[in-house]
């Protein structure tokens, strides 16, 4: 999601930010790829073709796009989304490489290109990576950030499914399973498990992956009730149920 803190003067997401989100979702698919610590050597040029305003969803997605023996380039794209128009714009394309840091867990040559696996569940996913200032005195996740992963992601999924304006409404339960570990991936798996006319109830799972060894964990369990609501905060039909009840008709 675009905050304010995410926008410059013009309302519209900072470069620097897109960047930085670019460059995570890059390490990330380098990581995953060739299993060994990487760090970003360079990017090719990056032209902004259109902006991400605020309140906007923006989505990053990476692929390999040429593999040498110690180092990678990954495609990114920056996508923005209207959160009730569900219009969608390229914002950015851009090449990155990143190399392989030498090391008793970094195993050379790097594996080549492999054919691209999309999971086509319906699910929404979303990853993040963990970092020193998320983590508490244990070197794990603190738990306020992984509830705030995991109602940022309901959000989404709510505001997708209705695309009508999406408040929480309830936290209805979570289970933690397992830490997640500074320096470990995470992934939120969305669902909309049941819809009335103005709630909306979606279920979380939130998964650890070691980036270096591929072991992946179920770390935590969520439901949330999402409510949309009109312009004075009250509840309010939204537009899947809107569709549902004309289809009905």
């Amino acid at each position: 999601m675009v905050f304010p803190g995410d926008t410059n003067h013009h309302g519209t997401l900072f470069g620097g930010v897109a960047l930085a989100h670019m460059d995570k979702i890059a390490f990330l698919v380098a990581a995953r790829h060739g299993r060994a610590p990487f760090v970003t050597a360079s990017s090719e040029k990056i032209d902004f073709a259109a902006p991400a305003h605020t309140g906007d969803i923006i989505e990053a997605s990476g692929h390999v796009v040429r593999v040498g023996r110690s180092s990678i380039d990954i495609e990114v794209e920056l996508i923005a989304e209207g959160t009730v128009s569900a219009e969608r714009r390229l914002c950015t394309r851009g090449t990155f490489t990143l190399v392989a840091v030498k090391g008793p867990e970094t195993r050379l040559p790097l594996p080549p290109v492999a054919a691209l696996a999309a999971a086509a569940d319906g699910r929404l996913r979303m990853v993040d990576i963990v970092f020193p200032t998320q983590t508490n005195h244990y070197g794990t996740l603190y738990g306020g950030d992984a509830l705030k992963l995991m109602g940022k992601a309901a959000f989404i999924a709510a505001t997708r499914f209705s695309r009508a304006v999406i408040v929480m409404a309830a936290s209805d339960r979570i289970d933690f399973r397992s830490p997640i570990r500074e320096g470990e991936m995470i992934e939120t798996i969305s669902e909309v498990q049941k819809a009335g006319r103005s709630s909306i109830r979606i279920g979380i799972e939130l998964w650890a992956e070691n980036l270096l060894t591929g072991e992946r964990r179920h770390a935590a369990t969520a439901a949330f009730t999402m409510v949309s609501v009109d312009e004075h905060g009250r509840p309010t039909p939204h537009h899947a149920s809107v569709a549902q009840a004309v289809s009905a008709g």
